[in-house]
């Protein structure tokens, strides 16, 4: 990055992609001048950094690559966000996909990514996305719960092939930055808790089932996990069920997931995790699991889906107005907001901004970036120092390529914003911007003949 001063957030070079640079004291991305984006496409605008994306790619595969000595699949967790093109991104980057839900799978196959390289994952998922995936022939399932497997179980009875699976464990471990991330404790929602023998049952019914073959344990312990504590136990709890289970059944783990989750910075006064550290934790923890247990070496697949993407995305908005309150409050209206970025008002997630045409100027008050959406709530960002900004201007929010499109909405009426990945100066549109048709193509007018009097 080739970002000089001293002065401001730009010093904060964890939080932008790897490709920003300051030219004639404007932001660029890529080679390429954010205020003329804005400019050509209009705000909100999101922007993808390509060369973020590679590097991410490539610091997980030469980590695990360099530390574990067997088998290693790399797959995207691909809610974080997903389209067509960032499905062939991945692909042609070497990783496989997690996806959660009938119309990522359809994602994933329109792109063009071989559904053996697709992992279907879900808590809820209906029984007609089961079906789908198996017809299309995924390279695994991740059953949730005992009622997902007898459904499995039904639906493959009678196949010729057998529909490999994973079981999803709660290993009663829970971390996260924020309640709502937390995943892996025995009373959530997600996963086959040890202690009340769900999980051995799991082991016993899939076995038993000759249309599924149970090839490994998953589990996925939280978002943003910065203990690495947590996720070595989480492996020793994994080994050695798998330990307990060969010995009843005799059955061999030969694949071990534990999942992703690795934090991601969002402000200035912090840090990512660590990839390096990251793999040589989980390549320890299964070596002394597997000596402790008895155990041969299991495949692993590691499942990033935050960490890959957040950094390489930036959010553009343009000042709408100012207004200061009583209480010394001073609000910077922006033209998006919760529709886009839900993450603030859902998980008091934080985010900073800069602005784009003047990043490098000192601070000069706080506001509060206030969305246009009809909520209190809809805050982005909270107590954030800036140069003076006026009705115009162009704002950038770092770290916005996780969860953000991915879980946006049109509410109020409002289209959501396009997207597009920026490589070496080339501008490539992943998804335009939606417009007022596209929010009615799927309303039907009203046909109840005239009211009566």
């Amino acid at each position: 990055m080739n970002l000089p001063g001293e002065r401001n957030l730009m010093t904060a070079t964890q939080l932008w992609p790897i490709s920003t640079s300051i030219q004639d004291g404007r932001l660029q991305i890529a080679d390429c001048d954010l205020a003329a984006l804005a400019a050509q496409y209009g705000t909100p605008l999101y922007v993808l950094d390509a060369d973020t994306i590679r590097t991410m790619a490539a610091r997980y595969t030469a980590a695990l690559h360099h530390t574990y000595a067997g088998i290693v699949h790399i797959h995207y967790a691909s809610k974080a966000l997903l389209n067509i093109g960032i499905a062939q991104l991945m692909h042609r980057l070497g990783l496989g996909l997690d996806v959660v839900s009938g119309g990522e799978l359809a994602i994933a196959q329109r792109a063009g990514v071989p559904l053996a390289q697709v992992h279907l994952h879900g808590n809820g998922t209906p029984p007609a996305e089961l079906a789908q995936a198996i017809e299309l022939g995924v390279g695994r399932i991740i059953v949730d719960n005992l009622d997902q497997l007898a459904t499995l179980a039904w639906l493959t009875a009678r196949r010729v092939s057998r529909q490999a699976i994973m079981l999803r464990i709660a290993p009663d471990i829970a971390d996260g930055a924020h309640a709502h991330i937390r995943t892996g404790a025995a009373a959530a929602k997600f996963g086959l808790p040890l202690d009340d023998g769900s999980a051995a049952e799991a082991v016993r019914q899939a076995l038993a089932a000759p249309g599924l073959e149970l090839v490994g344990l998953h589990a996925h312990i939280g978002s943003q996990l910065r203990s690495y504590e947590a996720i070595q136990e989480t492996i020793n709890r994994l080994l050695r069920f798998a330990a307990e289970q060969r010995a009843a059944h005799g059955w061999t783990l030969s694949e071990l997931s534990p999942g992703g989750g690795l934090a991601v910075a969002y402000m200035p006064n912090e840090q990512a995790g660590d990839i390096d550290t990251y793999a040589v934790t989980v390549t320890n923890a299964v070596r002394a699991g597997c000596e402790r247990y008895g155990l041969p070496q299991p495949r692993l697949v590691i499942e990033p889906g935050r960490s890959m993407i957040a950094r390489a995305g930036v959010a553009l908005y343009t000042v709408t107005g100012r207004k200061a309150v009583p209480g010394g409050l001073d609000y910077l209206h922006i033209d998006g907001g919760m529709g886009d970025n839900s993450r603030p008002a859902m998980y008091n997630a934080q985010y900073t901004a800069a602005l784009v045409a003047r990043p490098l100027d000192p601070p000069t008050t706080t506001v509060q970036i206030a969305g246009r959406y009809c909520e209190s709530g809809d805050i982005l960002i909270r107590d954030v120092a800036l140069p003076g900004a006026a009705p115009g201007d162009l704002l950038a929010v770092p770290v916005a390529g996780a969860y953000t499109l991915s879980m946006s909405s049109t509410y109020n009426g409002v289209p959501r914003p396009p997207l597009l990945l920026l490589d070496s100066g080339h501008v490539h549109v992943l998804q335009r911007r939606e417009t007022v048709d596209d929010l009615v193509l799927r309303d039907l007018p009203l046909n109840m003949g005239a009211a009566s009097s």
